[in-house]
C-alpha cells in the first residue's frame, strides 16, 4: 500500500501562484512514477502532470504547460507541484497519484485531494 497526503491548497487570484505538496509513505516510494490530477465541479477527474521514477522525465497536460511545474524529493518522500499564472479554469480538487508506469493513467494510488480556487 501507497498513502498519499496533499497539502497546499487555498484561494488565489488569477496570475498568482500556489505550490502543492504531497508526502507519500507506504511502499518504496522511488519505485514509483507520481503524478497530480485535478477534478472541477460537474467534471471528470483529468491528467495534470506525471514525473518518472528518477524525476529527470516530466509530461504535462497541455492546458498547464509551461505554466506548472512537477518536481519530487526521493530522500523525503515528496511531490511538488508548482503552480503558476493561475487562471479561474485551474480551480478544481488537485490529488496526488503513484502509477508503477510511468506512461500509466495514475491510478494506482491517490490521495483524499487539496481544493484550489482561482478567483478571476
Amino acid at each position: 500500500q501507497v498513502q498519499l497526503v496533499e497539502s497546499g491548497g487555498g484561494l488565489v487570484q488569477a496570475g498568482g501562484s500556489l505550490r502543492l505538496s504531497c508526502v507519500v509513505s507506504g511502499r518504496t516510494f522511488s519505485n514509483y512514477a507520481m503524478g497530480w490530477l485535478r477534478q472541477a465541479p460537474g467534471k471528470e477527474r483529468e491528467f495534470v502532470a506525471a514525473i518518472n521514477l528518477s524525476g529527470l522525465r516530466t509530461r504535462y497536460a497541455d492546458s498547464v504547460k509551461g505554466r506548472f511545474i512537477i518536481s519530487r524529493d526521493n530522500a523525503r518522500k515528496m511531490v511538488y507541484l508548482q503552480m503558476n499564472s493561475l487562471k479561474p479554469e485551474d480551480t478544481a480538487v488537485y490529488y496526488c497519484a503513484a502509477d508503477e508506469n510511468y506512461w500509466g493513467t495514475l491510478d494506482d494510488y491517490w490521495g483524499q485531494g487539496t481544493q484550489v480556487t482561482v478567483s478571476s
